[in-house]
């Protein structure tokens, strides 16, 4: 038999071009984790480039002058926000953390009620089976008040390390002005010290990326940052009019952050909410919680096509299959970034996949 060396050595070529694109990856993450601050840095720059274009163009001002003018108002709205949000998050998880173990009970209460009014006898199970149906709430429950409990034990570690919360906001900062300030140097510097091939190549796939990528992402992220504010602001105003929403913005950034999951939407954590509220009697919060989210849901419906130009092409079940992953490889956070992977994969080899990935590699007519 005959091995054909030219036809497996591109097989392979190919191949290890895959794994190298998948490592890659990887490694931006990480260093993406690692280079956190500089990385906010720059996604803020990108969000406040068009104001300081804006206002070179309309107050014919030098670049440095409209950077550092929009740089001073941005900075002053960051860090009221990062004021309130570190006060409020704080006071907020650490209320709920202590009343933990109250909310559980209170929520084991509901749920076996709940269970109690369902005749399982109709359904001729055994007493085995039925003794699994009524555990199995409370098990569940018991596992997310752990999860709770690490998540927010976690989040006022965090908080509470003040030297380091201070350096990671101190690097952004600076990071930030001199991005705004000095962003043509830094594109310079860059072509200038690597190769001109790797700026090209670099340049053609960023530009792709960021085309189906990043104005993805933009226009997700200006959706559920309005969202979110909406959710907010309309929480806040139940808990100062008395209804029953103690933790306003520890609820609005959970409903924020399933909103931002693909497929999945605010309407996830908000519709059981409203339910579990009527089951406990509470018909006023359980109303106000579906007027809230048909709030948003208008008002997404209303700008949604205004900032979205168009759809990424991916079946929702590889998406869902993408934040799997994610989850198993990464935890929580992994659900947001395993979409990311899959579209930055799909833009890459969308040439494989138009032609269909596995005959693209093993088809001899390559």
């Amino acid at each position: 038999m005959i091995i054909d060396m030219n036809y497996w050595s591109k097989v392979l070529k190919k191949l290890l071009i895959f794994c190298l694109s998948i490592l890659g990856i990887y490694l931006a993450f990480k260093l993406a984790i690692f280079y956190m601050p500089f990385l906010v840095a720059f996604i803020l720059s990108l969000l406040i480039e068009p104001i300081i274009k804006f206002c070179m163009k309309h107050f014919k001002l030098k670049r440095r002058t409209s950077a550092i003018i929009v740089f001073i108002l941005a900075l002053a709205v960051i860090i009221g926000l990062l004021v309130w949000g570190i006060v409020s998050l704080i006071s907020e998880s650490s209320n709920l953390l202590g009343n933990i173990n109250t909310y559980a009970e209170k929520i084991s209460t509901n749920i076996n009620g709940i269970i109690n009014k369902i005749d399982l006898n109709k359904f001729h199970l055994s007493s085995e089976m039925v003794n699994v149906i009524q555990n199995s709430g409370n098990d569940i429950l018991a596992q997310v008040t752990v999860w709770v409990r690490d998540g927010l034990t976690s989040i006022l570690n965090f908080i509470t390390s003040i030297p380091t919360i201070g350096i990671y906001t101190v690097i952004s900062v600076l990071s930030l002005y001199f991005i705004c300030v000095d962003k043509i140097y830094i594109i310079d510097q860059f072509e200038h010290h690597f190769p001109e091939i790797w700026v090209k190549k670099l340049a053609k796939h960023m530009k792709a990326i960021i085309k189906s990528l990043g104005n993805y992402l933009k226009a997700q992220s200006i959706l559920i940052l309005i969202s979110f504010v909406i959710c907010l602001i309309g929480l806040i105003i139940f808990k100062m009019v008395g209804l029953n929403v103690e933790f306003p913005l520890i609820a609005a950034l959970t409903i924020g952050f399933v909103d931002a999951l693909p497929i999945f939407g605010s309407a996830t954590a908000m519709i059981p909410w409203a339910i579990i509220s009527a089951i406990n009697g509470d018909i006023t919060l359980a109303i106000a919680i579906i007027v809230l989210l048909t709030i948003m849901s208008i008002t997404k419906q209303i700008i949604e096509p205004k900032i979205v130009s168009g759809k990424l092409g991916i079946h929702p079940i590889f998406t869902l299959i993408a934040m799997y992953t994610g989850f198993k490889f990464i935890g929580v956070l992994g659900m947001l970034i395993g979409p990311i992977v899959l579209i930055i994969l799909k833009n890459i080899y969308s040439g494989m996949i138009d032609k269909g990935f596995a005959k693209a590699i093993f088809d001899r007519e390559i």
